[in-house]
């Protein structure tokens, strides 16, 4: 076997190696982290009565100090880390009907979601509804949840049903971004839903 296909078969089984450490990770808001996971982290403990200052995507001193009490509270290991574990005691925390903004209740239902915007190659910046595509805009399939429905994400906010897609079936759901980069950095996830019912 020559030097270069030794090297080739060498780097190919590092970066499937590592893509496997990636997937078996799972779930992860640490101190210096950024982005979307963090806000929804950030999120998450607002709404259940952890306060940490501006809902920033920026997992700085104050984040830490409440996932480190929200821990403690709830017996979990005190690390000032959200894996897997912590996550899912976090999301659990939500009822599964609840009152938001006044509104009358609201139903939750798992979702597989992926990020988008109007700038992903292939996609207008027109809804199927004749919306503009930005953020607070969610594609669904109109079987599962109506074209229209107003709903609630934790992390993300309050969003309406305006659009569709080919390959949005069942309980996918795609959760609109004003950028490309955000929508990536959403990547794809299991998330709660909550079906505002007014």
């Amino acid at each position: 076997m020559g030097a270069r296909v030794k090297f080739s078969v060498i780097l190919c089984l590092f970066l499937l190696l590592g893509a496997v450490q990636v997937f078996a990770a799972g779930f992860l808001v640490k101190s210096g982290m950024r982005g979307e996971n963090v806000r929804q982290v950030q999120q998450l403990l607002t709404d259940v009565g952890y306060s940490l200052g501006n809902v920033d995507g920026i997992c700085g001193e104050a984040t830490v100090k409440a996932i480190k009490k929200f821990q403690a509270d709830n017996g979990l290991a005190v690390d000032g880390i959200v894996g897997d574990d912590t996550y899912s005691y976090l999301t659990r925390n939500m009822p599964k009907t609840s009152r938001h903004n006044g509104h009358k209740a609201m139903r939750e239902i798992y979702m597989n979601a992926s990020g988008y915007s109007a700038f992903d190659p292939g996609n207008s910046a027109c809804t199927a509804t004749g919306e503009t595509l930005k953020k607070g805009i969610v594609a669904v399939d109109p079987s599962v949840i109506p074209l229209g429905t107003r709903v609630y994400i934790p992390g993300y906010g309050e969003a309406v049903a305006a659009d569709v897609g080919t390959g949005i079936r069942g309980d996918m759901i795609d959760i609109a971004f004003d950028t490309h980069e955000e929508a990536l950095l959403f990547g794809r996830q299991t998330i709660s839903v909550y079906i505002i019912e007014e």
